[in-house]
C-alpha cells in the first residue's frame, strides 16, 4: 500500500467521541431502565471537553435521549445525534478505526461480526460506512488476501508510536469465536502495518474471566502513555484470573516497544468477582476511557475502586479521573471503553 498511516493514541486530542444510545434491552435483561442514566453520566463528562456524537434509532429515540441528558444537566450544545439503526451500541468494536495519512483523517473499515458469537450484526457492520459518509471521510476497507478482515477496536490497544498490544486468545483461537480462519501472527502483523501503521506487536496470552468477547485486551492491559501500560492483577490465588494474569505479566516483562526499550508496567487491582444470575461478568478497571476532559473509570462498589482510581489519577495528572458506577453496565458484558470510540482531532 502506498499510504503511510498513523493510528493516534487515545490520549491525543479528540474532535469527538462516538457512542450508540442504548436500545437493545436484551443486552441488559432486567436492568435496562437504569442503563440510560449511566450513559447520561458518561456523556456529561465527555461533552465537557469534546463533541459527543450519538447514534439513535429514530426521532423518538433521540427525544428520549435528550430528555435524560437534560435531566442530568448535560450541555446539548456539544452533543450531536445521528439517525442510524444498529443491532447494539458497542461502538468500540463496530465503529471504524480512525487513522491519519499526513493531515487527512481516514476511516478504516474492518468487518464486524458480533465477536463471532451472535447472528444479529448486519446493521452494526454498516457503521463505518455510515460514519465516513456523514463526515465526508475517505473509507478504506481492510482486506487481506482479497477478503475483508474481522477486527474489533476492543481487541487492540496502542501507544501512538507504532506498538500495538493484543491477545492470542482473541485473534488466534482456532475453535472458539474465530475471527479470521487460518490467520497466524505474521498475517495480523502485516495487516496492522498496512492499515494502522503498526511496526511492533506485543502478544499477550489470554484475557480475563467472564469476557464475552473471548480475550479483548481492553479489559486486561492498556497503554496510558507512549511507554507505560497498566495491567490488571489478581491477588486471590483461587480466582480464575490468577495464573493467566501472572503469565501475561511475564510476557510483558519480556516484551519490547518499537524502539527496543521495555514497557513500564503499572499493576491495577481487580475488583472482587461480579456475579449476576450465576454468571461471572468481565468487571475490570482497565476498561477506562481517556477523553479530552477526563478519564472515566468503571467502578463496582468494591474496596479496590478507591485504589484503582488513585493509581489512574497518578498516571493522568492533566485530566480529571472520574469513577462511573458500572455494576449494572457490566451486565451487558462491557463497560465504558467498550461503548465509546474516539475520533481524533484535526490538529495532530
Amino acid at each position: 500500500m502506498s499510504e503511510k498511516f498513523y493510528l493516534p493514541a487515545e490520549w491525543e486530542k479528540h474532535e469527538a467521541t462516538w457512542i450508540g444510545w442504548p436500545h437493545n434491552s436484551s443486552d441488559w435483561p432486567g436492568k435496562f431502565s437504569s442503563i440510560r442514566w449511566v450513559y447520561a453520566e458518561i456523556v456529561k463528562y465527555i461533552s465537557r471537553g469534546e463533541k459527543v456524537r450519538i447514534l439513535v434509532q429514530s426521532k423518538e429515540h433521540k427525544l428520549k435521549a435528550e430528555r435524560i441528558l437534560k435531566s442530568v444537566n448535560v450541555n446539548l450544545d456539544n452533543v450531536e445525534f445521528y439517525l442510524k439503526k444498529t443491532n447494539r451500541g458497542w461502538l468500540r468494536d463496530s465503529a471504524p478505526a480512525f487513522v491519519k495519512n499526513k493531515n487527512e483523517l481516514i476511516a478504516i473499515d474492518f468487518r464486524f461480526n458480533a465477536w463471532a458469537k451472535y447472528d444479529d450484526y448486519k446493521l452494526d457492520d454498516k457503521v463505518p460506512s455510515f460514519i465516513s459518509n456523514k463526515l465526508n471521510l475517505k473509507r478504506i476497507v481492510a482486506k487481506y488476501n482479497g477478503k475483508q478482515v474481522v477486527l474489533e477496536g476492543g481487541a487492540i490497544d496502542h501507544n501512538g508510536e507504532g506498538t500495538l498490544i493484543t491477545t492470542e486468545e482473541c485473534l488466534l483461537s482456532k475453535n472458539v469465536q474465530v475471527r479470521n480462519s487460518g490467520f497466524a501472527k505474521k498475517d495480523y502483523e502485516k495487516l496492522f502495518q498496512n492499515y494502522l501503521g503498526i511496526t511492533n506487536v506485543i502478544w499477550l496470552r489470554k484475557g480475563i474471566a467472564g469476557d464475552d468477547t473471548h480475550g479483548h485486551i481492553d479489559d486486561l492491559c492498556r497503554f496510558v502513555n507512549n511507554n507505560t501500560v497498566v495491567l490488571v492483577k489478581e491477588e486471590n490465588k483461587s480466582d480464575d484470573n490468577y495464573i493467566n494474569l501472572i503469565e501475561d505479566k511475564e510476557r510483558l516483562e519480556n516484551a519490547e516497544l518499537q524502539d527496543g526499550s521495555k514497557p513500564n508496567i503499572v499493576e491495577l487491582p481487580m475488583p472482587s468477582p461480579v456475579v449476576f444470575k450465576g454468571q461471572r461478568l468481565p468487571a475490570s478497571y482497565a476498561n477506562f476511557y481517556i477523553s479530552n476532559y477526563a478519564v472515566l473509570v468503571p467502578t463496582f462498589n468494591d474496596p479496590n475502586d478507591r485504589i484503582a482510581l488513585g493509581i489512574i489519577s497518578e498516571l493522568f495528572p492533566d485530566r480529571e479521573v472520574i469513577g462511573i458506577h458500572s455494576v449494572d453496565l457490566v451486565w451487558g458484558l462491557g463497560t465504558i471503553h467498550c461503548l465509546t470510540h474516539e475520533q481524533p482531532g484535526n490538529d495532530l
